[in-house]
């Protein structure tokens, strides 16, 4: 046996989807405006988890220009079938419902194959049936719409060759409760002579639920579990250290054992800074239903499951990269595309170089920007590196940021003005800067630091060798969910900005560290 610690993936992670093959486990996530998108994850025990690669790592499989920090990718499934991986998914801002193969979860993935208007909704997900016949499952606004979320979810026969929608589309339920509201992230499953539907319902936030259906026939009728909702946090309360648990995919181990992976948030004093969290459960089967944590009926930080001892998580050693092979570790987010354009790894041997021509972190843009999730609610960021400010007339700056997005964030920056090298401590909130600290930069900067403990956050700067205190005790409460809206957790990185202009600055990044504290 060996102990599971829950989450398993902490930070942003949201919209687990499992899937197992070749005796291993994989997952795969939400990324919505990060590029690339939707991380792989491996597992041969569903304890120990490694990214592995990007399914979405291309600008060609992934247009996000101009998108909202909380648009893009919503939702992605992860299916084996004969050899090959499907990864199915939404992109809201670009094409919608489409499909993407690999041979190997690592990749090459293929480019898009967009299904069309004829897939209309979000959170699609695939089926294939004991003979070989794929199904797409999904979610859509009803016809007649009576209320806000008033959604149905519904199947039709999908050709894995042409990758085109086939025969009629069949719509199966609309929801468990009574005016039931956003019936979505459907999965279907077959066992024992029956198809099982999981899916969420009341919105991804407090509400958030799983419902379970069963039929004997793929297109229904489909009768809902008298037990329903098979898992949600609810009941227990807005102070109960796990909150909003749905959005589930079921998986089986091989050896007659059933799980559940779902996202869940964990807030601070009501205030969620990670964002959504993947989680894990048990599943036991009673009189042809599933049943989660049986005798317990809440996702538990611990517990044991049949797997190897020793498994280990990655993300609780802190980690400090550099640049010296020339590429940038999978588990490194930027925003939206062309991040050749903004970057390179070729311009200095052993840096990674940020132009400051970029656009800002404050705009809806595409900022040279690099950045890892928070994934510990005490943790720090340190980066190291050269800045070269452009013409003396420019508004050239490096940065180090806690983002929420580019309307909420935190920053330390380091930049020239009219001529001038200045440090400032900023606030943003809402879209407006809300300037903490002014000062000289007696000296060229080398490094900057950000400190965060629980709801606070600190700011610093190298100096000499010597790291200096910018600004302390920053409220970052602003940056959680709750304040800021959107379904995005905090990432924390390095930016270099021109504020859109190319004025010859940049900055080669020589290391970037995060510890968790």
């Amino acid at each position: 046996m060996a102990k599971v610690t829950n989450p398993i993936l902490p930070g942003f992670y949201p919209d687990p989807s499992v899937c197992r093959a070749n005796g291993k486990f994989y997952l795969v996530h939400s990324t919505f405006a990060y590029f690339p998108g939707v991380p792989v994850f491996e597992s041969d025990d569903l304890i120990g988890w490694k990214q592995i690669g990007n399914v979405l790592e291309r600008d060609s499989q992934l247009p996000l220009e101009g998108c909202g920090q909380s648009e893009g990718i919503f939702a992605p499934t992860i299916r084996y079938n004969d050899g090959v991986f499907y990864m199915i998914t939404t992109n809201i801002s670009g094409g919608g419902n489409f499909i993407v193969t690999a041979t190997s979860p690592e990749g090459p993935w293929s480019e898009p194959y967009f299904l069309g208007e004829e897939a209309m909704g979000i959170d699609p997900s695939l089926f294939f049936d004991t003979d070989g016949t794929c199904y797409y499952i999904g979610q859509r606004y009803k016809k007649v719409v009576t209320h806000n979320g008033d959604c149905e979810i519904w199947i039709q026969k999908l050709n894995t060759k042409t990758m085109k929608l086939e025969g009629e589309a069949v719509a199966v339920l609309d929801g468990f409760q009574k005016n039931a509201v956003w019936p979505e992230a459907p999965h279907l499953y077959k066992k024992d002579g029956y198809y099982y539907i999981i899916h969420a319902e009341s919105g991804t936030a407090f509400h958030h639920s799983v419902m379970a259906a069963r039929s004997r026939e793929l297109f229904g009728p489909y009768e809902y579990c008298p037990c329903n909702p098979i898992l949600t946090h609810r009941h227990l309360g807005k102070d109960f250290p796990v909150t909003c648990a749905g959005h589930a995919d079921l998986v089986e181990d091989g050896n007659g054992n059933w799980y559940m992976v779902m996202l869940a948030c964990r807030p601070q004093e009501g205030h969620t800074l990670m964002g959504r969290e993947t989680f894990l459960a048990k599943v036991v089967w009673e009189d042809g239903w599933p049943v989660v944590n049986p005798g317990v009926g809440y996702l538990e930080e611990e517990f044991e499951i049949p797997a190897a001892d020793g498994a280990v998580r990655f993300f609780d050693e802190d980690r400090t990269y550099t640049f010296a092979e020339q590429k940038i570790a999978p588990e490194f987010l930027s925003l939206r595309n062309h991040r050749e354009n903004v970057m390179s790894l070729s311009a200095r041997a052993g840096y990674l170089r940020m132009y400051m021509r970029a656009d800002s972190v404050t705009q809806q843009a595409e900022p040279a920007y690099l950045a890892l999730r928070q994934q510990h609610r005490d943790f720090e960021v340190e980066v190291r590196f050269e800045a070269v400010f452009g013409a003396e007339n420019g508004k050239d700056s490096v940065g180090i940021t806690l983002m929420q997005s580019n309307e909420d964030l935190v920053r330390a920056e380091y930049v020239k003005v009219s001529g001038k090298d200045k440090l400032l401590a900023i606030r943003r909130v809402k879209g407006k800067d809300e300037i903490l600290l002014s000062a000289d930069a007696d000296g060229q900067i080398t490094g900057l630091r950000l400190t965060v403990h629980g709801l606070k956050a600190a700011l610093g700067y190298l100096l000499h060798d010597e790291w200096k205190t910018l600004a302390t005790d920053v409220d970052i409460r602003t940056l959680s969910t709750e304040s800021a809206g959107g379904f995005l957790g905090c990432t924390a990185g390095i930016y270099a900005s021109g504020s859109g202009e190319d004025h010859g600055g940049y900055a080669d990044l020589a290391s970037f560290t995060y510890r968790c504290l």
